[in-house]
């Protein structure tokens, strides 16, 4: 990046804050604060190890030094400023989830555009907030768009604050489906046979919420398309899975037509090749369920993440809070758009041309000079594909 480009970013990342009021996290004073400047070369270099008595007013502060990124740490310490980690003394840190579009595996690098990548980290994200709301239970979440490739979740719950590494570990397994164990999942009850004087014993899978659940909601739609083909067809869907031959596939459709109201109880032992069946769709359920988080991210408690309201220097775009209600209807390259860049175009010397959707438009950009509105020629400098050109 030239001078003349790292110095138009630095005075407009000013102007923006200027005109910007940022809320700082619960606690601030208590949290390790760091930034990256605008410096020359290749590398960026990390000021961190700084309290927010250091810094001073949030504001002035990123009207003074337009930092290029600026982070604030999950930690809580006794004496943030102080230079390692040990002599910061410790307290508590929230518990913080990061999800990142280049980490997800349904998203396919070179082939997906920056939006596509961008609605599969929302439902990734959607994803997450189901455990994280429906399985444990937690209510003092922040959302925040990342300004860059994905979304934060902070959680604040007084339970969570003094969870250890490894504590923090064990959520993150379980949101991503580590280890899950479907046998876990199943619970065993004596009942007496009709007729019989030995009693039996009944598997059902454990329906009411959890890992459960969702297993038990992917293999019952299996079951509902089954029932719907013809025989023959059916039979065929079966015996597409390994180890089902024409006679297991039979009994399992059998299983299937008799028992439809068993099944959706939960009782997958209504016939031995329902349950071999079922057990499969544990893999498939942690396959298309899980929460393809940062697990680093998460399981570190002294990490410093985003400060919601800065502008990401990889972008240009805004880091955004959302209300729980509001992500359905956020769309990143419209919202996080900073109004101080839409006001008027700019000319830069474009260097990597190509598609660009941002604001609500899509850009087809040549490389050399190009007049361009302005959020746009911001984007493409922040990436590295434009240099700021002279008026």
């Amino acid at each position: 990046m030239e001078e003349r480009t790292r110095a138009y970013l630095r005075g407009r990342f000013r102007d923006h804050y200027r005109r910007t009021e940022i809320t700082p996290p619960p606690a601030a004073n208590e949290r390790e604060w760091g930034f990256i400047p605008w410096t020359e070369g290749p590398d960026t270099t990390m000021v961190r190890h700084r309290s927010l008595l250091e810094l001073g007013d949030l504001s002035e502060f990123l009207v003074r030094k337009r930092p290029r990124h600026v982070y604030f740490s999950a930690g809580r310490f006794r004496d943030p400023g102080a230079s390692s980690m040990h002599e910061k003394d410790w307290q508590s840190a929230d518990l913080v989830f990061d999800l990142d579009a280049d980490h997800l595996p349904s998203v396919t690098l070179g082939e997906d555009s920056y939006a596509e990548m961008l609605a599969k980290c929302k439902d990734a994200l959607l994803r997450l907030l189901d455990f994280l709301e429906t399985d444990f239970a937690f209510e003092d979440l922040e959302i925040v768009f990342s300004g860059g490739r994905g979304y934060h979740v902070h959680v604040r719950d007084e339970n969570v604050l003094g969870l250890d590494r490894e504590h923090r570990r064990e959520i993150v397994d379980y949101v991503r489906g580590i280890g899950l164990e479907f046998d876990e999942l199943i619970e065993t009850e004596t009942v007496a046979g009709l007729g019989r004087k030995t009693p039996t014993e009944r598997r059902t899978l454990r329906i009411e919420g959890g890992w459960g659940a969702r297993i038990h909601a992917h293999f019952m739609a299996f079951v509902d398309e089954l029932l719907e083909l013809e025989e023959e067809a059916a039979l065929e869907r079966l015996q597409a899975f390994d180890g089902i031959g024409k006679g297991k596939a039979k009994a399992t459709l059998n299983a299937a037509r008799n028992n439809r109201e068993g099944l959706e109880a939960g009782n997958v032992t209504v016939h031995t090749a329902i349950a071999q069946l079922a057990e499969r769709f544990a893999n498939e359920a942690v396959e298309r369920d899980n929460a393809p988080i940062d697990e680093p991210v998460t399981t570190d408690t002294n990490r410093l993440i985003r400060l919601p309201g800065s502008l990401h220097g990889g972008s240009g775009l805004k880091t955004v809070r959302l209300e729980r209600d509001e992500i359905a209807d956020f769309d990143p390259l419209v919202d996080a758009v900073p109004e101080t860049f839409e006001s008027h175009e700019i000319t830069v010397d474009v260097t990597d041309g190509g598609e660009v959707e941002l604001g609500g438009d899509s850009f087809t950009v040549a490389e050399g000079d190009q007049s361009l509105p302005e959020y746009v020629a911001v984007f493409l400098m922040a990436r590295g594909r434009a240099e700021k050109e002279k008026e």
